[in-house]
């Protein structure tokens, strides 16, 4: 089975839609921002994905329910195996596949579920760099409604260790284990100075690399390699230590993996519960403050 990179350009793209191996995958969800005395809510990009326009071919790929786990207490917790598989079966993915995934955002929605699939042994997987509002600006063509598929039965592959959990996390906080703590969430959210969480701050250690620092605002792609590398070495050494990525509840850090994975770092770990979970007992300790 041929190696796939972490990231594919439209052009790649462009020359390889309708491929039998390749299928494309829209994951895209939007954050409605409060008003009237409503909180902020996520919302399901599938309405946008129809009447907005999608790649050609590209199927809509349901984070809150289908490659999440919605019985799980915190959002967009990882699936398990069974509901991983049956999502994958449901949108026509064998395991031969190589999936491609953008969304309309910058992306942290598309390395959310390239992480998924990914931390559950999927080998082909690959986001779109610079997703839809890249291959939009081309001037490339779309497509409205829902894209037809035929349905897949999808064999699991062997999980990867690509996975930390709070114990890991803790470990590191109190030394029992090497490893590099980065959060990818803006300077303000880390330091604690953003309303609205019930226990503001960051994890004791933590380095922070705003996700928004990977990015190439121009065309909304990741930054050239070197710089991706350039930016982690700020924070880390980069010489073996495990380097675990956290955010708010561990979409954003998931951006952080990808780039991780683009510069061939493999000593990493994505923290699926992020703050949301670590908060939730307020016997783990939080910092206040600049990195």
């Amino acid at each position: 089975m041929p190696k796939t990179f972490p990231l594919v350009s439209t052009q790649w793209l462009g020359e390889h839609l309708g491929d039998d191996d390749v299928i494309v995958l829209d994951a895209s969800i939007y954050l409605d921002p409060a008003r009237d005395g409503a909180p902020a809510e996520f919302r399901s990009g599938l309405d946008d994905y129809e009447r907005r326009g999608h790649i050609p071919g590209a199927r809509f790929a349901d984070l809150f329910t289908q490659f999440s786990d919605p019985g799980a207490p915190f959002p967009f917790t990882r699936p398990t195996a069974s509901q991983l598989a049956a999502a994958a079966s449901w949108l026509g993915i064998a395991r031969t596949s190589h999936v491609i995934i953008y969304d309309d955002l910058t992306n942290q929605w598309a390395a959310r579920l390239w992480w998924v699939l990914r931390s559950y042994g999927h080998p082909r997987v690959s986001v779109l760099d610079g997703g839809l509002r890249k291959y939009r600006a081309e001037g490339r063509p779309l497509e409205f409604g829902l894209s037809p598929y035929v349905k897949a039965n999808y064999t699991l592959p062997l999980p990867a260790g690509t996975v930390a959990t709070t114990n890991d996390v803790l470990d590191i906080v109190e030394g029992r284990r090497p490893g590099r703590l980065i959060c990818l969430l803006q300077k303000d959210d880390f330091s604690g100075r953003v309303p609205g969480r019930s226990r503001p701050g960051h994890i004791p250690g933590s380095a922070n690399l705003p996700f928004v620092e990977l990015l190439n605002e121009a065309d909304n792609s990741l930054r050239p390699a070197v710089e991706l590398r350039d930016l982690f070495k700020a924070r880390t050494a980069l010489a073996g230590e495990v380097v675990v990525t956290y955010c708010g509840g561990g979409v954003a850090s998931a951006l952080g993996a990808l780039a991780l994975a683009v510069i061939g770092y493999d000593a990493t770990l994505e923290y699926d519960g992020s703050l949301a979970e670590w908060t939730a007992d307020h016997s783990r300790p939080l910092e206040i403050g600049e990195a």
